[in-house]
């Protein structure tokens, strides 16, 4: 069943639109930074973990849409860049002392802008 259900996720991610991708990997994130946060007691490393990816991906992101021949509008280009830093701050933070109350914040940040990808 382990089989079937990994051939299924890489068959949905050969055919997932960019956008759809994308809104899978920010919720990932968000998922990972919400285990580490529930966990009893909470999760330093798992926290750290989600930090690295979610770094990694806003960095992916701001590389993106800097870009010259990304058609979004300005404004929209501007906000993505203030989040994308925002986040990276924040998960470079996270990656040096991890503390509970700093993952809700890219939780929601990742939830919404998925949200918003998804249309």
């Amino acid at each position: 069943m382990q089989n079937g259900a990994q051939a299924y996720a890489r068959m949905a991610q050969t055919t997932a639109s960019p956008r759809e991708r994308e809104a899978q990997l920010l919720l990932r994130a968000a998922a990972r930074f919400a285990a580490a946060h529930a966990a009893e007691p909470f999760d330093r490393n798992a926290a750290r973990e989600a930090a690295e990816f979610n770094r990694k991906l806003w960095t992916i992101f701001l590389s993106s849409v800097s870009r010259p021949e990304n058609p979004l509008d300005a404004t929209t280009k501007t906000n993505l860049r203030n989040i994308a830093m925002f986040s990276m701050r924040r998960s470079s933070e996270i990656e040096i002392n991890p503390k509970p109350e700093l993952l809700p914040a890219l939780i929601d940040i990742n939830r919404n802008i998925a949200e918003g990808l998804r249309g």
